[in-house]
């Protein structure tokens, strides 16, 4: 595989630079004195703020954007054998990586680089453990898949010493990473258009863990069933968090939360009470992924007291228990929740925050995930006192399964809650605008474009 060396500058290709990852690896080798150049579709911010910083970005992708100083050229799942770019690029049999063989080749020029893994919770924690490291001035480079205001996007270029980023199983793309540490936060269910059950989950992030070597460090969630089969033989050092402290090397007693839903606990080290933790950020499930942010923390030398102002400070990313505004005494929420587990988990944070009535509505994304989570999806919506189901938003997919938000409204209402199918947004709106009332709660869920329509309702 084509090798990534920052003390070799060389003149590197995106094709479809504008996407937020593909940006953001290009900002940091544009940093790195790398000559950058890619295409896209269309001129957005991303691709502005690159040619503002040196790259040179071409509209339209055709076959002569592929000139002869071109050492590398990298690319994305998006692009397909028949992209006239991808075709110039083999005829003329240049080296080719994938975004996720770059990122994996990038690592390699860092003493630490800490992969953030999970099905759910990665950008969160990312962001929280960034937010430490920059309490404590440790300079890190990250890769973020959200905007985090305080770096003021989704990259941060830092020094040579640390890399943080997100590691996503999907199409196992972590796999081709290098890490010297990981956290692994949860393993469930998801992406089931590319694998094939749960157990092949199971067996990517064992495969996953196996890439720490003897000086590696695994961070990982002690609530995960049967975890002595993702850890059993491994050669790195294996730290636990979870709720059990009996089996647990990071716990929290004492969880209370404010009138927003934010947490305060007593941190327990291998037992042993280590004084009191707030977050910025609301919810249970944050005090679980802020466990495993400490535990990276404090191997990275970072002392307990920047920690804990990190934490604090952390108010969250955009699109996570996102507060967009309120209109006529109804507060609206947006949230990126688009699996079962990560909608139970920010209900159960809305009980927490002040309402009368909590409504929810829940755009599914993608038709596989919808139809091999259905009942789960109908289950964790049942949290809500009212939901209204978006269509599907299909992202990559077709719908070849004849599956519809309507399945999980039935089912919602067989198990005696409150749902309603209402396809297009402007419906929604209307129909939101005639039901809600002041005291209400409104989350806007999913991982598509349903945020739109809270911000619609705001004038946004």
């Amino acid at each position: 595989m084509y090798q990534i060396d920052f003390n070799k500058p060389e003149t590197i290709h995106f094709i479809g630079i504008g996407g937020i990852s593909m940006s953001g690896l290009a900002e940091i080798l544009l940093d790195e004195g790398f000559t950058v150049y890619g295409s896209d579709a269309h001129k957005t911010d991303l691709t502005e703020h690159l040619e503002k910083k040196g790259a040179r970005v071409n509209y339209g992708q055709r076959a002569s954007n592929i000139t002869d100083d071109i050492d590398v050229v990298v690319y994305t799942a998006a692009i397909h054998p028949d992209n006239p770019e991808f075709q110039e690029v083999q005829r003329r049999n240049i080296p080719m990586l994938t975004r996720a063989e770059l990122l994996g080749e990038m690592m390699r020029n860092y003493k630490h680089a800490v992969n953030i893994s999970g099905t759910h919770g990665k950008t969160t924690t990312t962001s929280m453990l960034t937010e430490i490291l920059m309490a404590a001035k440790k300079n890190p480079t990250v890769s973020v898949g959200g905007i985090l205001p305080t770096i003021g996007g989704n990259i941060r270029v830092g020094g040579s010493e640390l890399f943080v980023t997100e590691a996503c199983e999907y199409t196992n793309s972590f796999l081709s990473f290098f890490p010297t540490m990981e956290i692994i936060l949860n393993v469930e269910a998801d992406h089931l258009d590319f694998f094939k059950d749960l157990d092949d989950i199971r067996h990517s992030f064992r495969l996953f863990a196996e890439k720490l070597d003897e000086k590696g460090i695994l961070i990982i969630n002690s609530d995960i069933k049967d975890l002595e089969a993702l850890t059993g033989g491994l050669l790195c050092r294996i730290i636990t968090f979870g709720r059990e402290p009996e089996k647990s090397n990071y716990s929290a007693a004492d969880i209370t939360y404010d009138a927003y839903a934010k947490a305060t606990y007593t941190l327990l080290i291998d037992g042993k009470a280590e004084g009191t933790v707030t977050l910025g950020v609301p919810g249970e499930h944050n005090v679980y992924n802020s466990l495993s942010a400490i535990a990276a923390a404090r191997e990275l030398g970072v002392p307990m007291e920047q920690i804990r102002d990190g934490l604090l400070h952390f108010t969250g990313t955009n699109r996570r228990f996102e507060k967009k505004g309120e209109i006529g005494g109804v507060t609206i929420i947006d949230d990126y929740a688009h699996h079962p587990q990560e909608i139970a988990a920010t209900l159960a944070t809305a009980k927490n925050y002040p309402h009368k009535k909590l409504w929810c509505i829940f755009q599914p994304h993608t038709y596989t995930r919808t139809a091999a989570l259905l009942d789960d999806f109908a289950q964790a919506l049942l949290a809500a006192d009212e939901v209204v189901l978006a269509d599907i938003y299909a992202a990559r997919e077709i719908n070849t399964i004849g599956i519809s938000s309507n399945d999980i409204a039935e089912r919602i209402v067989n198990a005696g809650g409150k749902a309603h199918y209402i396809p297009s947004f402007d419906e929604i709106e209307t129909f939101i605008l005639e039901n809600c009332v002041p005291g209400d709660l409104l989350i806007t869920m999913g991982a598509g474009d349903i945020v739109k329509v809270g911000e619609k309702l705001l004038g946004m």
